[in-house]
């Protein structure tokens, strides 16, 4: 695990997820589009399922789903009430206790971009993966919020910094599932556009989905002055309806614990034929 300092304050992100619960379905169109993706990538795998964990459960529905596929299936989540509704354990993705091969599918949606230690909780859920086990996730990349990232910036220069989350791409999100010790790892992005009334909509939006500002060395909440210039700012970049177009880049993750069954590069050298040779312009007869 990782030494460096931790930007996330983990138990301001526990009592969110926790007070976000009880109306979590009134916002829960980016987590319901990316679970419904998770689906959608298991139907095209031929192989079957014995164990699986939901890293991050939220309102339960991902592990529900999974085991009305008849997949015995364990969740988890930071926030205590999250957990316990799933049936599930409280804990984080970079702190998991799981021993080594205890799953064949391991299933995150909207959970990796507010860990402290993402190269060491892909670590853990590649160690907690049985060989040849299978790795989904899904989560907000880089891109998202740039309307409103763009508002706050305008407002107060410096001091955004301290209400803008890190993002990550979905290049380093490759990158990432390798170095973790992932075999065979994909990635790629879904963009999806919502367009909102007013700055205010957005935010609550956020604030029920358990996405706001959870950095530990956090700004003070806006004052009059910044949310004047956020709204501003808006009002400059709305379309003619006046609604405001705001955009959320999802990443999407797959990666398979290694096995002696997967199919493995040639070895270098063992070509019968040379690239140089296969490129020739074929001569005319």
């Amino acid at each position: 695990m990782s030494t460096d300092p931790e930007i996330f304050d983990r138990a301001l992100w526990r009592r969110r997820r926790d007070r976000a619960l009880p109306r979590f379905a009134e916002h829960d169109f980016l987590f319901e589009r990316m679970a419904a993706d998770i689906e959608d990538r298991l139907d095209f795998v031929s192989r079957s399922f014995t164990r699986a964990l939901d890293l991050g459960t939220a309102d339960g529905r991902l592990a529900r789903r999974l085991r009305a596929r008849g997949i015995p299936t364990i969740a988890c989540d930071p926030g205590f009430a999250a957990a316990k509704a799933a049936g599930g354990i409280q804990c984080d993705a970079d702190r998991l206790p799981f021993a080594d091969a205890s799953f064949d599918l391991i299933v995150s949606v909207g959970l990796l971009d507010g860990i402290n230690d993402l190269p060491g909780a892909l670590a853990l859920a590649r160690r907690a993966l049985k060989p040849d086990g299978l790795f989904l996730a899904a989560f907000c990349g880089a891109g998202t919020l740039g309307a409103l990232r763009s508002g706050l910036l305008s407002g107060d220069g410096g001091p955004a910094a301290a209400r803008i989350h890190p993002q990550i791409d979905v290049r380093a999100a490759g990158d990432l599932l390798s170095r973790a010790g992932f075999a065979m790892p994909v990635t790629d992005t879904d963009r999806v556009t919502v367009r909102y009334a007013s700055p205010l909509t957005l935010m609550h939006d956020l604030r029920g989905m358990a996405a706001t500002n959870r950095l530990r060395d956090r700004a003070p909440p806006l004052s009059r002055p910044d949310l004047a210039a956020v709204f501003a700012h808006a009002a400059g970049v709305a379309d003619a309806d006046g609604r405001i177009a705001e955009r959320f880049d999802i990443v999407h993750l797959s990666g398979w614990a290694p096995a002696d069954s997967q199919p493995r590069p040639a070895r270098r050298g063992s070509g019968r034929v040379s690239l140089a040779d296969a490129l020739k312009p074929k001569s005319s007869e």
